[in-house]
Formats: structure tokens, C-alpha cells, sequence
């Protein structure tokens, strides 16, 4: 056997009635709906559950598996200490993930781990399992910052781990939707927020799991949704397999979307592979990409392929536009995955040139930015990058001159300065932008600074 049937599953405290007093009420079609689906999971008599939760322990590049023999967690934090859910690992399964992971080249265990409480992404899905059946043993895996594909060739280990063993087992993607519907909700109101919710929606009732791997960012993040990888992960876990597929509910009263989707395995059916064909289309999109760079950004990927390949200084090559010999100061940001690789770049000009300004900030981007570890010759192909030319800074007065959509900013505290682009994914408020700005340059926010703006010109 392997994976036999999957639950799409927020998970609001509130649902539970002794954290909700009530309150569930508000939300009862998603209460009615988690009911139902956990009752038809347990009617499945699966061997192991395995829960996907966001909110257990998360790494960058590594998949964590929680170990040990059994766990416990309760709702304390929640107000209700008297509710508690106790489990059972499956172990052996838990170790065969790994080194189905392992195999396939996915960095996956059980680092940094032991003795960890449950989280309320897996124990609000097992609270209403655990009403209908206890009979059974629990893997506890936690979601990374890994690119879409990642989560889901990991589901395929999964699904292939279950199969090496025997086992009968479902699997629960536990995560909420957008938090940004409503203004009066906790989290605020994004548009992007209804838009991703839809999208998400129709892509699970639908099994598009092509279309769910290749969302886009500039949708999933500004909506603030906490479930999206886990759904990935689940999609790679149902690789290759025919479904019937409900949508049981969908809710976002609270300003927090809440769907419930049941996903059961009806027989095999290969059409319904993804990986690469996901592989294919962003192939396609990289090349897109790649043929639209500009002088730019060419210029920063030749300086960064060059010293990664060959550990030499690329040269200035000829025809570049009259104006990248003048000077100015020069950011280069490198992304992989959607996610800063290395950025690096200089307030004022330092050399003689824009180019040459570029060739050198992009090695560093590449090579010195202290938050990563030095670009590989292996991701040189998954790098976007884009360049930043600034023009000179201007000393304002205070906040009221500055449009954080518009202008970057310096502030300065006696030796220390810290700046940040303008425009930024997440960066929402001038008070953000001069938040962020401090602390990048270690200036404590209860002292004055000065502040400088500048816009640039943005090639990417």
C-alpha cells in the first residue's frame, strides 16, 4: 500500500470548543466539514497518518522529521491546558523517509528536534481524528524554504517510503489560506488575499497540481498564506495517482481563509505525474527570462558565472552602453527559488565606472554577502538576478518626504548606516522602511538619525 487518501486542513484553535467557547459557531460549516472528513478517515483504518504542519520546526534547505517514539502537546497557549493530544511515531517510516530523501539528493531528518511538543498544525487535525480512531501512528514533518519541486519530489519519497513498507496511510496537508481578507481581520486586507484563496481553492477541487506548483509569488506572498507548501508536499505524495476529489468547505470570516478538501486515491494513473513537466515549463520561463536581460544584468551574470567556473575576474567586455561608464552606486540581488540569495552593493560609486561597479558587486553578492554561504557551480543555473543603480541620496527632513514604493533610504547614526531599496516584497510602510533600515545598520530605534533618499533605476 502507500498513501490511500489525503485532507487539505486549516487549523484555527478556535474550532476546538473549549479554546472557541463558542466562537466556532461563526465557523461551523468548517467545523461540520473537518468532522466529516476526519470521520472518513478514520473509516480508511490507515496503519500511519502523516502531517505536513508549518509550524513544527522549519529550516532553509532541510526537511525536518520529527523522531523519537511518541509526543504530546495541549492547547495552553490557547487558554484550554486541559485539552492534550498524545501520539505514537512511526518510526521505522519516519527513517525510511529519510533515506528515501536521502537517495533522491533531499537534505531530510530529524535535526534539531528531540523532545519537541506538538504543534497546533498537527494537533488540531488529530483532536477531531482521535474522536473516531486512535488506531494508529503518527509521522510529523515539517514544510522548508525549498522551491516548489522540492516539496514535491519529498511527497514522492514519502508516497515511496509508505510503499517500501506496507502501509496504509493518509496523509494531512494542515494549513490556513490567506490571512490578509479583510481589513478588520487580525493580519490586515491584501488584495492579493481573495485572489490566492480562489485560485488555491479551484486548483485542489480541480487536482491542477501543475498550476498549484507553479503559483506566483507575487500572489502567494503578499496574501500571507501559511498551508501552500504543505499542499506541495501532499501533491507529491499523490503523484502518479488517479483522485476524488471534494471540496468540503471553504470560510474566511475572521479575515483567514479556511478550506477543507478531501483527496482519495482511486487507482494509478501515470498522466498524473508533474515534476517534470513543472520542470519543463520553468525551463522554458528561464529562458524567457534570460532573453529579455538587458545589458545589466548580463553584465552580473557574466562576472558571477565567470568566478564561480573559473575562480577568475571576468573582464569588461566590449559594447556596453555609452551611459554604464558613468558613475553611481550599484546594487546586484540575486534570488534562487524566489528567495535573496546575496545582495551587495555600494551607497556611492568606488570605481570608475557603472560596469565596473556592477562586475564588482556582483562577485560579492555572489562570494562575501556574511548571510549565505558562496554561490555553487550547481546553482548557477536557478539564479535571477537584477541590478540597481542609484542615483545620488538627497538629506531629507523626516519621514513625511519619504514613499517607500518610490525611494529608497540611508539613515545614519554617527558611524553606522543602513540603507534599503525601495519597492520591496513585504516592506509596506515608510515606518517599515526605516525599521528595516535601522537595523541593518545596527542603529537601536530609540535614537535619532538622519535620514538621505535616493530612487534608482531598477534592471531586472
Amino acid at each position: 500500500m502507500s498513501i490511500i487518501a489525503a485532507y487539505v486542513l486549516p487549523h484555527p484553535p478556535l474550532i476546538v470548543p473549549a479554546v472557541g467557547k463558542g466562537e466556532e459557531k461563526k465557523i461551523q460549516l468548517t467545523v461540520n466539514a473537518y468532522e466529516r472528513a476526519m470521520k472518513e478517515a478514520a473509516e480508511l483504518q490507515p496503519d500511519t497518518v502523516i502531517v505536513a504542519s508549518p509550524h513544527t520546526v522549519m529550516y532553509a534547505d532541510y526537511f525536518h522529521i520529527a523522531p523519537g517514539e511518541e509526543a504530546s502537546g495541549s492547547f495552553a497557549q490557547f487558554g484550554a491546558p486541559e485539552v492534550t493530544v498524545e501520539v505514537h511515531y512511526d518510526a521505522v517510516l519516519a527513517k525510511e523517509i529519510e533515506m528515501e530523501a536521502g537517495a533522491e539528493g533531499i537534505e531530510a531528518g530529524p535535526v534539531g528536534g528531540r523532545n519537541a511538543a506538538l504543534d497546533h498544525g498537527v494537533m488540531i487535525p488529530l483532536h477531531f481524528l482521535h474522536a473516531h480512531t486512535q488506531d494508529f501512528r503518527l509521522v510529523r514533518l515539517g514544510i522548508s524554504g525549498l522551491s516548489p519541486l522540492a516539496h514535491y519530489n519529498f511527497g514522492k519519497c514519502i508516497a515511496r517510503a509508505a510503499a517500501t513498507l506496507g502501509r496504509r496511510a493518509v496523509f494531512i496537508a494542515s494549513g490556513d489560506l490567506s490571512h490578509k481578507l479583510t481589513p478588520e481581520g487580525p493580519y490586515g486586507f491584501a488584495a492579493e488575499g481573495p485572489r490566492f484563496d480562489k485560485a488555491c481553492m479551484n486548483y485542489l477541487e480541480e487536482g491542477d497540481f501543475l498550476k498549484l506548483l507553479r503559483m506566483d509569488r507575487t500572489l502567494y506572498e503578499p496574501a500571507a498564506e501559511c498551508g501552500l507548501r504543505t499542499f506541495w508536499m501532499m501533491a507529491g505524495a499523490l503523484d502518479g495517482q488517479a483522485l476524488k476529489i471534494k471540496k468540503l468547505s471553504y470560510q474566511g470570516p475572521f479575515g483567514v481563509g479556511y478550506g477543507v478538501v478531501s483527496l482519495k486515491v482511486t487507482r494509478e494513473d501515470t498522466r498524473r505525474s508533474f515534476a517534470e513537466r513543472y520542470e519543463m515549463l520553468e525551463r522554458r520561463a528561464q529562458e524567457e527570462r534570460r532573453a529579455a536581460e538587458d545589458d545589466y544584468v548580463r553584465l552580473a551574470r557574466h562576472a558571477i558565472e565567470t568566478i564561480v567556473r573559473t575562480g577568475d575576474s571576468a573582464e569588461r567586455p566590449a559594447g556596453l552602453p555609452s551611459e554604464m561608464g558613468e558613475r553611481a552606486g550599484v546594487f546586484v540581488s540575486l534570488k534562487k527559488d524566489g528567495e535573496l540569495r546575496g545582495c551587495i552593493g555600494t551607497f556611492e560609486p568606488t570605481t570608475k565606472n557603472i560596469a565596473e561597479e556592477i562586475l564588482q558587486n556582483a562577485v560579492s553578492a555572489a562570494l562575501r554577502d556574511p548571510r549565505f554561504p558562496p554561490v555553487t557551480e550547481k546553482e548557477l543555473d536557478d539564479l535571477v538576478y537584477s541590478v540597481d543603480v542609484l542615483t545620488e541620496p538627497e538629506l531629507v527632513t523626516g519621514a513625511d518626504d519619504l514613499d517607500v514604493k518610490k525611494y529608497g533610504v540611508i539613515v545614519e547614526y554617527r558611524a553606522r548606516k543602513g540603507l534599503l531599496l525601495p519597492d520591496l516584497p513585504g516592506v509596506d510602510t515608510v515606518e517599515d522602511q526605516l525599521r528595516i533600515a535601522r537595523q541593518k545598520g545596527g542603529i537601536p530605534a530609540d535614537v535619532p538619525i538622519r535620514i538621505w533618499r535616493f530612487t534608482v533605476e531598477r534592471h531586472s
